[in-house]
């Protein structure tokens, strides 16, 4: 399906985005190694949730869901079972990453895989320290790409370093040592978002946390109710267009405030974006109220590698923004863009320049000149939800009609993209 997104005069409303993707992967997995009946209010409507569902289904956990929320019969750390077939991650990174983790543990042969794109991002950043515990993992091209092929059995705690800045290799170590001998510690050179750790401690474990190093003694989980607020990086392709198109002026409730996660909107603040937060309360450790946008005339500012981890996700959508702004905007660091769902930095520079921006590749980031009349035309996502999202907002701001090629992946993280872009007051079509 293609889509056509018109020109926007301004984006206006109060708008809620559905439930983080992020922390909904990991209270589904949490949830069902706990002791008990979890509830999990505001679940994630993503199909890399859904991934992850079938996958945990597919291990024993039951499940029953309700509207938004959903109830797991947890199973405890010892209560999965064996698979009867492979468990297809499908798209998703986190699900692939986060389950080679869980089955290092099990006493029992599992297979991971996914689809083209997953098969393509690099894995052996998670499979290395999982062997080093004692799993015995094989995967293609050197223990580097999925598939995998996992025996698990009782793993050995691990003090590890870990090379990457990546959020999901410390989540998959931290549930492997759930089921290690003694005490595993992680240090993290820049530190990643850090969910994993506030919902491990409000379910019970026995972790703990000095500066950048993170300690993790095996234990049990207790069945707690999880709320899962709003995910920011979904909430920040309006964030963007309330910004940009003028006269505008966009409510967002009940979203995540988590610090590991707002470097985004510290960008755009260092940028003079307009932007009000307001706290409105903490539920299992993680904070989350509403944010207001006004469209503002942004100003070219430097991303530096130390800011990354917090707004990996979001540079297509500030790239955008920097091409509205006056100056130069510069980011670097940013290499690990190009091994995610799609050659992100590529992909976003290439259909930007298409529209009539002035975007420079460099090997780890971007450089923006500002202030691009940007004018309407056909683009391509490469299959990439945040891509295509990127794009449609491109197309708010731009003269003229801008047609995405193949927009079906939004549904990736944000199933529900369009239908609230058409709320705000945007015309959207689909041919």
């Amino acid at each position: 399906m293609d889509r056509i997104i018109h020109p926007g005069g301004k984006i206006s409303g109060v708008v809620e985005v559905p439930g983080d993707k992020s922390i909904t992967h990991r209270a589904l997995i949490f949830g069902s190694l706990c002791e008990g009946d979890v509830l999990i209010e505001n679940l994630s409507t993503a199909d890399d949730c859904a991934a992850t569902i079938d996958c945990l289904k597919a291990l024993g956990v039951q499940m029953a869901s309700s509207g938004k929320n959903l109830i797991i019969k947890g199973k405890g750390l010892t209560g999965l079972r064996e698979p009867e077939g492979i468990l297809d991650a499908r798209n998703s990174g986190t699900t692939i990453r986060l389950l080679a983790g869980l089955a290092a543990g099990q006493p029992f042969y599992t297979i991971l895989t996914g689809d083209d794109s997953l098969k393509s991002r690099p894995m052996k950043r998670v499979i290395d320290p999982l062997k080093q515990m004692g799993a015995v993992i094989l995967a293609r091209k050197g223990d580097s790409l999925a598939p995998i092929t996992i025996s698990g059995r009782k793993l050995n705690s691990i003090n590890l370093t870990l090379p990457v800045a990546s959020a999901q290799v410390k989540t998959a170590i931290l549930i492997a040592s759930l089921y290690s001998s003694g005490t595993s510690t992680i240090v993290e050179l820049i530190p990643t978002r850090d969910h994993s750790e506030r919902m491990l401690r409000y379910l019970g474990a026995e972790l703990t946390v000095s500066g950048n190093t993170i300690s993790l003694r095996s234990s049990s989980l207790k069945a707690k109710p999880i709320f899962v607020p709003g995910d920011i990086s979904s909430a920040m392709f309006f964030i963007v267009a309330g910004l940009l198109l003028p006269e505008s002026q966009l409510e967002i409730r009940n979203i995540g405030l988590n610090r590991t996660r707002m470097g985004a909107i510290d960008v755009l603040v260092e940028m003079g974006a307009n932007i009000e937060i307001l706290e409105r309360g903490i539920r299992n450790e993680e904070p989350f109220g509403d944010i207001n946008v006004r469209s503002t005339q942004l100003k070219g500012i430097t991303i530096g590698r130390e800011q990354i981890p917090s707004l990996i996700d979001e540079i297509p959508i500030l790239a955008l923004a920097a091409t509205q702004a006056e100056g130069k905007t510069v980011i670097s660091g940013a290499e690990e863009l190009r091994v995610k769902e799609s050659d992100r930095l590529h992909g976003v520079a290439s259909q930007l320049n298409k529209m009539g921006a002035d975007v420079s590749e460099v090997p780890d980031g971007l450089q923006i000149n500002g202030n691009a009349a940007l004018r309407g035309t056909t683009v391509e996502s490469f299959g990439d939800h945040r891509l295509e999202m990127t794009m449609a907002i491109a197309g708010l701001i731009a003269s003229g009609q801008t047609i995405i090629k193949d927009a079906n992946a939004a549904k990736v993280s944000f199933p529900e993209f369009y239908e609230i872009l058409k709320q705000t007051g945007c015309a959207v079509d689909e041919t």
